[in-house]
């Protein structure tokens, strides 16, 4: 069985789309009988263990991003390839590109649907053209041979609009890199905190849809016996006393560092198709103060954590103080357990390739354990 995976949503900085490709793409190679080429934009033709490069302009002040625009390049790698099933990852030009290539190379193709686009666009543009987007994507990804959403809410959402054949295939996290070992008690002092302080954290980008002024708001609420630490890109300049920020994109082992050693993750978002970063924090043995909105109720049982009224600072303090008047510690045990049995990678993977034998119609190969 060859897969090629092919998106836009790949940069150095880019987020849950290349994490969730790149665990996907070591795992594969564990199971005989399978091949998994992986195309990405680049600044020239080229590849690399299976990863292959397709020419495409960067975006200007794009954090790496790059935005192709001839599907030529793409579907001329897809006929060399010759692979046996295309999944597409953006709702682009590689998009049409793959559906191009399958009607001259006869392969199914999936598209797994990532981001709420009609949503990230009134988010940027408004919603005046909400309509014509929605149409959009009830176009698009009616086209696909099987359709993938990371939460039932993003399923539901694209049936609502149409699409059918939608099926949820949840995300994962990476155990060995996320893991409550990695706790150093020297953040707390490097941030001159109290050992017994209360450090919370939200870690991703700035991004108006991150809702940062409701983690303000919140913090305000809290007072200084309550600590936020903000890590990425993007973030406010201007904050509270008791909030600290590091204003740049960290690699996954200093986010993973910081998770770790803080004492529970702070996150008001609405419009998550997913939420890895709460994933990440649940496996590095932290609670879990969200919001109940978006797929946050899908993947936050009250075992791992408190969800509370979306858009509401006020709500979120309380949340926040109803976890600590709770065992926090024991919280977090039970998250990182609740993550072990049902988000671990070789369980996504397991998953996906029963989808890959569905389309195919075919048995799905065995994992050789290493």
């Amino acid at each position: 069985m060859h897969i090629a995976d092919m998106t836009m949503f790949y940069a150095p900085a880019s987020g849950g789309v290349r994490t969730y490709l790149d665990a996907k793409h070591r795992r594969l190679g564990r199971y005989p009988g399978v091949r998994h080429s992986l195309l990405i934009p680049g600044a020239s033709l080229s590849h690399k263990d299976g990863i292959f490069k397709v020419p495409a302009p960067a975006v200007p002040f794009g954090n790496g991003y790059r935005f192709p625009l001839r599907l030529a390049p793409w579907r001329n790698v897809l006929h060399d390839l010759q692979p046996d099933l295309i999944e597409v990852g953006d709702p682009y030009l590689t998009a049409w590109a793959a559906l191009d290539a399958r009607r001259q190379l006869d392969v199914p193709v999936i598209g797994f649907y990532h981001s709420d686009l009609p949503l990230l666009v009134s988010n940027r543009i408004g919603s005046w053209i909400g309509t014509n987007v929605e149409a959009y994507v009830s176009k698009l990804y009616s086209n696909f041979d099987r359709v993938l959403a990371p939460s039932s809410a993003m399923a539901n959402k694209l049936i609502g609009l149409g699409v059918q054949n939608v099926h949820v295939q949840q995300l994962g996290v990476d155990l060995a890199t996320f893991t409550p070992a990695l706790r150093d008690p020297s953040v707390k002092a490097q941030l001159g905190l109290a050992e017994d302080s209360r450090l919370l954290i939200f870690a991703g980008r700035g991004s108006r849809e991150k809702n940062v002024p409701v983690l303000l708001d919140c913090m305000k609420r809290l007072g200084p016996e309550y600590h936020l630490l903000l890590v990425g890109s993007h973030m406010p300049a201007v904050v509270p006393e008791n909030v600290s920020v590091i204003d740049h994109f960290c690699p996954a082992s200093e986010v993973a560092r910081l998770l770790a050693s803080s004492d529970a993750l702070l996150h008001a978002g609405d419009q998550e198709t997913f939420g890895l970063v709460i994933l990440e924090a649940m496996a590095s043995g932290i609670p879990v103060v969200a919001v109940a909105a978006g797929a946050f109720t899908e993947i936050v049982p009250e075992t791992c954590g408190v969800l509370c009224q979306p858009n509401n600072g006020a709500a979120m303090a309380s949340a926040v103080q109803e976890l600590f008047n709770r065992d926090s510690t024991l919280i977090g045990i039970q998250a990182r357990k609740f993550v072990e049995q049902y988000f671990a990678w070789d369980t996504v993977v397991a998953g996906l390739l029963q989808h890959y034998q569905a389309v195919l119609g075919t048995r799905s190969p065995v994992l050789v354990h290493v």
